[in-house]
C-alpha cells in the first residue's frame, strides 16, 4: 500500500510541476521574444518559427544572408512580429517589433498596456520627442514603447520640444512595443 501511494504522490508532484510552468509563447525578456533568443541566427529562423510562416527574402535566408526585414505570422494571417537583422559575419536579429497583442514582457506590459502601467513596473530613464510620437526608454531595459502624439493633450500634439513624463496622460496607449539588441 506504502508502494501506491507514493506512486500516487509522485505522479502528483510531476502533474503539479507541470502545472506550475509558464508558458512562454508570448513572453518578452531581455534576451527573447516567445521562442526567438538573442543568439538566433537569421538562417534559423523557417526552424525556430516552424508552426509560424517566416516572411523575408527566402532566398537570402537560406543562402545566411540578411534580408533587411523578416515577418512572422501565424498560421492563418496574423501578424505576430516583425524582425531586422544586423550586418554581421553570421547575422542574427537586431530589433524586434511586436506585431500581436498576446506577447507582453515579464512584467506584463504588452500593446494593450498604457503610459500608467509602463510606469508602475518601470523606471523611466528618458522620452525622446519625434514629430509625430514620443518613445518611453525604461532604465536598464532593451525595451521602448512608443505612444502616437494624438494620445497626449492637444497642446502638446504639435510640441517638438520634450515632453516631460508627467505631460503623459495615464491612460495613453502603446502604439509600438519594441526591443533592441546590439
Amino acid at each position: 500500500m506504502k508502494k501506491k501511494s507514493r506512486i500516487i504522490a509522485l505522479v502528483f508532484g510531476i502533474v503539479l510541476l507541470h502545472s506550475c510552468q509558464k508558458d512562454t509563447t508570448f513572453l518578452i525578456t531581455e534576451t527573447s521574444v516567445g521562442p526567438l533568443t538573442q543568439s538566433t541566427k537569421v538562417k534559423e529562423m523557417e526552424s525556430t518559427f516552424a508552426k509560424d510562416s517566416v516572411v523575408g527574402d527566402t532566398a537570402q535566408i537560406s543562402l545566411g544572408l540578411s534580408p533587411k526585414k523578416i515577418e512572422i505570422f501565424e498560421k492563418g494571417g496574423k501578424h505576430l512580429l516583425t524582425l531586422t537583422s544586423n550586418s554581421d559575419s553570421i547575422p542574427t536579429i537586431e530589433n524586434i517589433r511586436i506585431m500581436d497583442s498576446r506577447y507582453v514582457t515579464e512584467k506584463g506590459i504588452g500593446l494593450r498596456s498604457t503610459f500608467k502601467d509602463i510606469q508602475s513596473k518601470y523606471d523611466i530613464k528618458k522620452i525622446v520627442t519625434t514629430l509625430n510620437s514620443i518613445v518611453v526608454f525604461p532604465k536598464g531595459s532593451n525595451l521602448y514603447f512608443t505612444i502616437d502624439k494624438e494620445e497626449l493633450p492637444e497642446n502638446l500634439r504639435f510640441s517638438t520640444s520634450d515632453i516631460e513624463a508627467v505631460q503623459i496622460p495615464d491612460d495613453a496607449k502603446i502604439k509600438y512595443l519594441m526591443l533592441g539588441w546590439e
